[in-house]
């Protein structure tokens, strides 16, 4: 009777054994939801941050009393701001400028600003006031970078994106009324910079030649080197007459091509 009765608690109904699977089914059910719950969290929150840093480094400090919105127009190729620069208006003087072209009174112009030229905007002319690179006025005057940066006074400049190519960073723009007088200051007349353009012209054609002859000559030896050929085949000894030594008591014989002499014995 004792044994009937331990089998019969120990072994579980259909009833509980339901029960039991409902049971687990909803507990691994509620640990996915929670799982799924706190990723869902995490992700906002993480999203929410960037956000807010993006939106951080939307505004930057103009360090002139109020903040700025960047926008993608204010950033460079490579992704970094551009720096910003905020154009000066004019300047206010006790006494207006006088145009040396039509001798009218201005405030404040495009040349004078970048080249201090007294010349209005009205005045400006595109033949009269044109702009030259920096590699043009050095190449066309025969002037060091020194002479347009260094010597005093310092020649003005406007900076414009390269067109050739945005990448290789902004060009220089002078004044070329303003480079020809300090070409002058340089070289004091016209016919000294013809001459040290012609005696510059002459050493180019001089290491042209030079050139042009080193190579004929490297490639003479090249089709020289490649006719010889060189025999890599295993040399054959042509021996002359035996002789044979009383003193010794052995033969030798040498080779007619190389002068190598065989000693041997005879039995």
């Amino acid at each position: 009777m004792a044994e009937s009765s331990t089998s019969g608690t120990s072994e579980l109904t259909l009833e509980q054994t339901d029960r039991i699977t409902r049971n687990r089914e909803k507990a691994i059910a509620l640990k996915k939801r929670k799982v799924s719950k706190r990723a869902f969290i995490q992700k906002n929150a993480m999203r929410e941050k960037a956000l807010a840093d993006q939106q951080k480094a939307e505004l930057f400090d103009t360090e002139a009393g109020f903040i700025l919105e960047s926008s993608t127009a204010d950033k460079t190729p490579n992704g970094k701001r551009a720096k910003v620069i905020i154009p000066t208006g004019p300047v206010m003087r006790e006494e207006a400028l006088i145009c040396e072209e039509c001798g009218k009174q201005f405030d404040d112009s495009f040349l004078y600003k970048h080249f201090g030229l007294a010349v209005c905007n009205g005045c400006k002319d595109d033949d009269k006031h044109a702009l030259i690179t920096k590699t043009e006025a050095k190449k066309e005057f025969i002037l060091q970078d020194s002479h347009l940066d260094s010597k005093e006074p310092v020649l003005g400049f406007v900076l414009r994106r390269n067109p050739h190519n945005s990448r290789w960073g902004d060009m220089k723009l002078y004044l070329r009324l303003q480079v020809e007088a300090r070409a002058m200051e340089v070289w004091k007349s016209n016919d000294k910079i013809e001459e040290e353009k012609e005696l510059r012209e002459e050493n180019r054609q001089v290491l042209k030649q030079k050139k042009f002859h080193k190579k004929i000559k490297e490639l003479r030896m090249h089709v020289r080197s490649s006719l010889y050929k060189k025999d890599t085949g295993l040399h054959q000894h042509e021996y002359g007459t035996e002789s044979y030594s009383e003193a010794t008591d052995e033969y030798s014989k040498t080779c007619q091509s190389c002068e190598y002499t065989l000693t041997y014995e005879k039995m």
